[in-house]
């Protein structure tokens, strides 16, 4: 049988909590003692597991991180950048998702009660956690009263948290001069999912831009979508089927762009020499679709390293950013957009 540190203490002749006081190192004991300790360890041959020695020091080693869903296209990249940091610095990752619903976050109640992680990572756009009886009320208490939190993603309607975000509103306005510069002028919006701080932003600046240069778009260019592939398929369609004239979709990520694209091939509407699209997240279907999709480029795995930096920063004993850290958009061109015919 394995070696523990009951063990030590019995051959000892001391307390198992002075035994983690000589592994934790916490010079605390009286140099005989432990010595006596130290004698009886290299006897015995112990090895005391990193978890062990973890826990005598308060601290788990492990992070935790809270996501809405692993269907959402981006969430892997995000997810990797996390990972890859937490690993690199010998920490290890516990995912808990929000499927379902409430009995989801009972399960992640448990392992907070378990102190099962030391600091917590959360992507929330804005209203995934608002469904789930009283969920973001919960994380907010769990970092009033100790335990470290990082928000990633739609930051404005929570200042009392740190959080990493990217520019939405600068990517809206990213998608619409470049529409402009190439002579489009009569663009539909496919609209994500109502009540994310992401959709009100890429609609606002997108339709500021054309404002600006002297083209402002009637609210009936706006289409509601969901950030899938139907929504964006669906609205597109209706477009065309009510007779709407257009020569440009942008759609609020790349999903709805390519069921934009899906309703435009239908319809025997070429891309990009009729309708230009461009899409926004940059994840790896854009460049999959045919003709590749021009897209705002968000930073989604930068996202997730430096959040997961900040957080390990904290847990090491620096203090939070007083702002939220904010990653630019980047715009990516490709096949699906060219200048007016």
């Amino acid at each position: 049988m394995p070696i523990t540190i009951a063990d030590v203490a019995a051959r000892a002749g001391v307390s198992k909590t002075t035994v983690s006081r000589v592994l934790n190192g916490r010079g605390e004991l009286d140099a005989a003692t432990e010595a006596r300790v130290r004698r009886v360890i290299e006897e015995l041959g112990y090895v005391p597991s990193a978890r062990a020695v973890s826990l005598a020091r308060g601290r788990t080693g492990v992070i935790g991180m809270l996501v809405p869903s692993l269907t959402w296209p981006w969430i892997g990249q995000v997810l990797q950048g996390a990972v890859d940091t937490v690993e690199s610095a010998k920490h290890g990752l516990m995912l808990f998702t929000c499927n379902q619903g409430d009995g989801s976050m009972r399960q992640f109640a448990s392992q907070v009660d378990a102190r099962a992680f030391d600091g917590l990572l959360v992507i929330e756009p804005e209203g995934t956690l608002d469904y789930i009886e009283n969920a973001l009320d919960y994380i907010t208490e769990l970092h009033s009263t100790g335990l470290p939190v990082v928000l990633i993603d739609d930051r404005e309607s929570r200042p009392q948290f740190p959080s990493v975000a990217t520019t939405n509103r600068a990517g809206g306005r990213q998608a619409a001069a470049h529409l402009l510069e190439l002579g489009r002028r009569r663009p539909l919006v496919v609209s994500g999912t109502p009540g994310f701080g992401c959709v009100t932003e890429r609609t606002e600046g997108f339709f500021e831009v054309f404002a600006e240069a002297g083209h402002p778009l009637p609210a009936q260019a706006l289409l509601a979508g969901a950030f899938t592939l139907e929504s964006g398929r669906a609205a597109v369609a209706r477009a065309v089927a009510d007779g709407v004239e257009f020569d440009a979709v942008f759609a609020h990520n790349d999903l709805s762009a390519a069921g934009a694209m899906q309703a435009l091939r239908e319809a025997g509407r070429a891309v990009p020499q009729e309708v230009a699209v461009v899409g926004f997240d940059d994840v790896d279907l854009a460049a999959l679709t045919t003709p590749p999709l021009t897209t705002v480029r968000q930073p989604l795995r930068e996202m997730g390293v430096l959040a997961a930096r900040m957080l390990l920063a904290r847990l090491a004993g620096e203090p939070f950013p007083t702002e939220p850290v904010v990653i630019p958009t980047d715009f990516v061109v490709r096949g699906s957009t060219a200048p007016q015919a």
